[in-house]
């Protein structure tokens, strides 16, 4: 297993590997029924074993062109991925901004891992990647996100109409952002 790039009281938080093929398309098929509400459709494409390397070649190609910062959750010592957080679309420049976006197995919900991968991965990522500014954007009936980003302290900053495909229909989204208090003028 590859090194936790983050470490938390009760999880491991690594970069997406090769090594992580079956792991990473185990979780998304457990998982593709709870997910399914809050995520683009997908094709039965989707699962494929080829489909899951050019998607972890892509992901390493956008870390180290400084694009994205892809993540998977573990618990402590066990080897089933149980989450993913992904920094992406990272613009440097005036901006230092991403996107984040995650999830979590449908069994985990509720136990407060998804707040303790996020607060130690988006401090990693004001601290280390030395972002200035992170965007999250949730469905409006997508409470637990809500509460969740409410939690980790981002703000809702408006709504923009018909923003993602999700879900097979064109979905509004709440616009949130958290600010990194201690960024370098």
């Amino acid at each position: 297993m590859t090194v936790p790039l983050i470490r938390t009281d009760r999880l491991s938080l690594t970069v997406l590997e090769r090594s992580d093929l079956k792991d990473i398309r185990e979780y998304y098929l457990t998982n593709q029924a709870h997910l399914e509400p809050w995520e683009p459709a997908r094709s039965s494409a989707f699962h494929d074993l080829e489909t899951w390397r050019q998607r972890i070649k892509l992901a390493q190609d956008e870390r180290q062109s400084d694009r994205a910062v892809k993540l998977i959750l573990r618990l402590s010592g066990t080897q089933p991925i149980i989450g993913v957080c992904n920094f992406t679309n990272i613009v440097r420049g005036p901006f230092q901004a991403c996107n984040l976006g995650y999830s979590i197995d449908g069994a985990n919900q509720g136990r407060g891992l998804m707040f303790e991968a996020l607060q130690a991965a988006i401090t990693h990522m004001f601290t280390h990647e030395r972002l200035h500014r992170i965007m999250a954007n949730h469905v409006p009936e997508n409470d637990r996100s809500a509460r969740l980003l409410k939690r980790l302290g981002f703000e809702v900053e408006g709504q923009a109409k018909a923003y993602l495909h999700i879900a097979g229909a064109w979905r509004d989204h709440i616009l949130t952002a958290k600010i990194n208090p201690h960024h370098p003028a």
